[in-house]
């Protein structure tokens, strides 16, 4: 049996990423100030929206009437697959563990090729441990879109646990390439500690003792 791999204090998975509108309609970031103006202005700008956007809207600011919207969304088939992914993290947030899985497979049954719902689902399995379908999930996710760098760092992290250790340092290695170079530093100590244990599974003998 090989060592047990030691992770730095640092190596923490990332988090959920919420779907964002898509196309040209999607929300200017030089429009935001809106936000702050009186609440006339933000309900007759919100009613221009689709449902899921307003919906989106909402979950931006931490809103409590998000959830319904993206419920409403769904029954109007506006955006389905991303308002139930969306939900999913909600739901997930919230502590409602069964509500969430039962989002992300219903976005991934609405589109199985859905980069956030793989994602998030393969957050979900590794919350609950079980890294199998964690991985699976990651690497699906890494296929839709693999220039998405924190997909690279999860799925790096549940290759090492599935001590599948040539992989994470490949996948750790890609991260590393994707991101600015003083992000791409902070995980040079999981990697080093990743050739160690590589090391000391292929040379058992040259293991100190």
């Amino acid at each position: 049996m090989g060592q047990i791999l030691k992770f730095p204090l640092q190596a923490s998975k990332f988090g959920y990423k919420r779907v964002k509108q898509r196309g040209p309609t999607a929300e200017n970031p030089n429009q935001l100030h809106l936000f702050a103006q009186p609440t006339a202005q933000i309900l007759s700008f919100a009613s221009a929206l689709s449902r899921f956007e307003q919906a989106l809207l909402l979950d931006e600011r931490g809103d409590a009437q998000a959830p319904e919207l993206y419920r409403k969304a769904i029954e109007e088939s506006d955006c389905v697959a991303d308002s139930y992914c969306n939900l999913g993290i909600i739901e997930s947030k919230r502590g409602n563990i069964a509500k969430a899985f039962d989002c992300f497979t219903h976005s991934l049954k609405e589109n199985p090729r859905h980069f956030e719902a793989h994602y998030n689902l393969g957050n979900m399995y590794f919350d609950v441990d079980d890294f199998r379908l964690a991985q699976v999930h990651y690497e699906l996710a890494a296929e839709l879109d693999p220039a998405f760098p924190n997909v690279h760092f999860n799925l790096a992290l549940v290759q090492a646990i599935n001590n599948d250790l040539g992989a994470a340092i490949r996948t750790l290695t890609r991260y590393q390439q994707l991101v600015p170079a003083d992000e791409g530093r902070n995980v040079e100590e999981l990697l080093e500690n990743l050739r160690k244990s590589l090391l000391a599974a292929r040379n058992p003998r040259s293991t100190p003792v």
